[in-house]
């Protein structure tokens, strides 16, 4: 993440993330550079619907998509980035080598992942299927995931 902190700071552009199956390990990748606190502006981990809706995610989107879905994550970007007022988003949720017994829809395994961008209100979103790991590893692809796409959406690609 240090040269995703760095373009940040470069461009004076923030970042915002709301996660759920990564559990705020995205912010704790950011923060553990130096300087981030110029960068990073709010992160919620919002592991349940209800928290995910109190921070603007539509119930509708829930109900009509399920909480694992691209429309989920999309709107958890833009909320998160609405929210704290920053050029970026993250917005991440998907199951993790177990069944979601009050979210019955998903594959498993699957993961949405979604960077909003405030200027130009748009979007760059994957699905990413896991490997059957451990939590801490299948967490582990997902944040690396979430870099390089930051990267790439940083360096215009």
């Amino acid at each position: 993440m240090k040269e995703v902190v760095e373009l940040l700071k470069e461009r004076q552009e923030t970042i915002a993330t709301m996660e759920s199956c990564t559990g705020g390990g995205v912010a704790n990748a950011i923060t553990n550079i130096e300087g981030a606190s110029s960068v990073l502006l709010f992160s919620a981990v919002t592991y349940s619907n209800e928290y995910k809706i109190k921070m603007g995610v539509q119930s509708k989107t829930i109900d009509t998509y399920s909480v694992y879905s691209e429309e989920v994550a999309r709107e958890m970007s833009k909320q998160i980035s609405l929210f704290a007022h920053s050029t970026y988003g993250v917005g991440v949720t998907g199951k993790i080598n177990r069944e979601d017994p009050n979210n019955k829809q998903g594959s498993m395994n699957q993961v949405f992942i979604s960077i909003y961008q405030q200027s130009s209100d748009s979007y760059d979103t994957e699905c990413l299927s896991l490997p059957l790991l451990s939590r801490p590893d299948c967490k582990e692809i997902i944040i690396k995931k979430i870099e390089e796409k930051l990267l790439s959406v940083l360096q215009g690609k």
